[in-house]
């Protein structure tokens, strides 16, 4: 005779079969799955199939299968990255020709270099002269309208192409104050003196007494680069002392740390980095920030 088959234990709350197992004394119900999850897990497993055979899947030893609708989404980049150049090279052609200040005069033109300049500052500019160009102590803040080389468009443009103070360029921007306290030019009160002196020309609190005198030392050993009233010269790149903007600090004791041993910045000639394209375009979005003139 055949073996009888074991009953199935009903569960007397819920009225389902259970499968036989217990833990602890909680038994598992046999519960089947909803027939719409199953259709839509068999859906899920044929359309993968399709899948994989419309398109690049399976990994081979040096490429890939490539699925019979040839389509790849690096391809696809590839054509959006090629019809973009396309797009572009009108107008790169012509800042490539055009002398940096008559790309202004083209409102089309500049408004494509500066977005394209935009884009050059953030990777090789954001870590000295800040995400904003706000700049940071010692490192010139580019909105204002404040420059030590000028702020015109083809100033700026020689700054960029050519830096300050770049040992591999030979039309780089250069500018050499004398350190007065280590060089033993000028005495330590004398230092201070025309420190008071700075600080009275550029509308701070100062000690008149000292800053009387040095006036006289002002106009002897600084004038020459500053102006006679601090006002700075652009060709020597002599920043102005007469009004509220400062580098390395507006404080007694930090402009007579200049004054004593100066610090003078540096910075890439980028021109033989980026090429002149890509200068006048950062040229343009430097100009455009608001300080430029």
């Amino acid at each position: 005779m055949a073996a009888k088959k074991p009953e199935r234990e009903v569960d007397a709350i819920s009225g389902v079969e259970t499968t036989g197992h217990e833990w602890d004394g909680i038994k598992e119900l046999n519960t089947p799955l909803p027939r719409w999850w199953l259709w839509t897990f068999y859906a899920t497993i044929i359309w993968s199939i399709g899948y994989m055979i419309a398109y690049p899947a399976w990994p081979l030893i040096s490429s890939n299968t490539k699925g019979v609708l040839g389509y790849s989404s690096r391809g696809e980049y590839a054509e959006a990255a090629a019809a973009a150049a396309a797009a572009q090279s009108g107008n790169i052609e012509r800042i490539a020709s055009s002398e940096v200040a008559s790309i202004l005069a083209d409102p089309e033109v500049a408004r494509f270099a500066a977005a394209g300049g935009a884009s050059l500052f953030k990777v090789h500019c954001v870590q000295c002269h800040g995400s904003g160009a706000q700049g940071a102590l010692g490192y010139p803040n580019l909105n204002d309208d404040e420059w030590l080389w000028g702020g015109t468009v083809d100033d700026i443009h020689t700054t960029l192409r050519n830096g300050i103070r770049h040992a591999g360029d030979d039309d780089t921007r250069i500018s050499e104050m004398p350190a007065f306290g280590r060089d033993d030019l000028l005495t330590r009160e004398q230092i201070s003196d025309v420190a008071w002196f700075v600080r009275k020309i550029s509308g701070q609190e100062t000690d008149d007494v000292a800053a009387g005198r040095g006036a006289t030392i002002f106009a002897e050993n600084c004038a020459a680069c500053h102006g006679d009233n601090g006002e700075g010269n652009r060709e020597l790149g002599a920043p102005s002392l007469a009004d509220a903007i400062w580098l390395n600090g507006s404080s007694h004791a930090a402009i007579v740390a200049q004054v004593n041993a100066p610090k003078m910045g540096v910075m890439p000639a980028w021109g033989a980095r980026l090429g002149d394209t890509n200068i006048k375009q950062l040229a343009v979005y430097v100009h455009s920030l608001g300080g430029g003139e």
